[in-house]
């Protein structure tokens, strides 16, 4: 009977542990699982992963006067907005060259967080991409030689016209009947497109109004390249990130703020762009 007795005692010291450990496991396993919860949250946000990482990196090509270089110096309205508005979003922003035509591929790779270089807002891209509200006004426009400009401006048939690939000038010239009988040829920046009818390898190329402020006629390095007096639609600039992200509403408030303080104002006066601002 003492042995039976024993083993009940034994038995049920074993069954106690058991019980006591199994209750001293659960609190460890929720706080795992409410980590897990919270990292995932994290990850689900593309402003937290900018925020984390303490830097923007901003996919953009060099045309001015959005981005461009004066001696090694990276300038330029969008340099200077972009720099703004990551300060009141406590970042820094690291500017990146990419291939305009690879630009949602960057995106969506991570290799950039956001595209900032006169990105004209579209139905298209609004599906692909979350896109801030507009801050700019545009206009697409024709460059041409000067002594050209009365003869171009009613007829390019035969003529070697040229812009950026897979941008708004491109899709212009590809739908507008105007060009319908024009021979078109893509390049890989506004720059490049200028550079082509002022050398005389293409007898007009289209691009973004503003990319005409500041780069051609009088003063400039394209003295003899003018706008022609063509009228194409208008189109809005906007900040494209990655789609899902709530990085662009986000930064929509930055740049109301940037424009409430007066900074805004300063720096689009400053590269002769004040009457296209739609920010307020």
């Amino acid at each position: 009977m003492k042995l039976k007795k024993i083993l009940a005692l034994v038995l049920a010291l074993m069954l106690a542990v058991t019980v006591l450990a199994a209750c001293g496991s659960a609190p460890a396993d929720t706080t795992d699982k409410t980590a897990d919860t919270a990292a995932d949250t994290t990850a689900d946000s593309d402003l937290a992963y900018i925020q984390d990482k303490g830097e923007m990196v901003i996919g953009i090509t060099l045309f001015e006067p959005m981005n461009y270089y004066e001696g090694e110096e990276l300038v330029g309205f969008e340099t200077e907005f972009a720099t703004a508005v990551c300060e009141k979003l406590g970042v820094t922003p690291k500017f990146q060259e990419i291939n305009w035509d690879s630009k949602e591929i960057e995106l969506n790779s991570k290799n950039i967080d956001c595209i900032w270089n006169g990105l004209t807002i579209t139905d298209e891209r609004k599906e692909n991409m979350a896109i801030t509200e507009p801050y700019m006004n545009n206009r697409q426009v024709m460059i041409v030689k000067a002594e050209n400009v009365d003869a171009y401006s009613s007829n390019v048939d035969n003529l070697d016209v040229i812009a950026e690939v897979d941008s708004t000038g491109y899709e212009l010239i590809e739908d507008d009947a105007f060009f319908a009988n024009a021979n078109v040829t893509a390049v890989d920046s506004q720059a490049k497109a200028l550079m082509d009818v002022a050398a005389g390898t293409s007898d007009a190329a289209v691009v973004d109004y503003v990319s005409s402020i500041g780069s051609i006629g009088e003063g400039t390095d394209y003295a003899d390249l003018v706008v022609a007096p063509n009228e194409f639609p208008g189109d809005e600039y906007g900040v494209a990130f990655r789609k899902g992200s709530d990085a662009a509403e986000a930064v929509t408030e930055a740049m109301k703020e940037v424009s409430q303080d007066g900074t805004l104002a300063t720096i689009a006066e400053k590269y002769g762009l004040q009457d296209l601002i739609t920010v307020e």
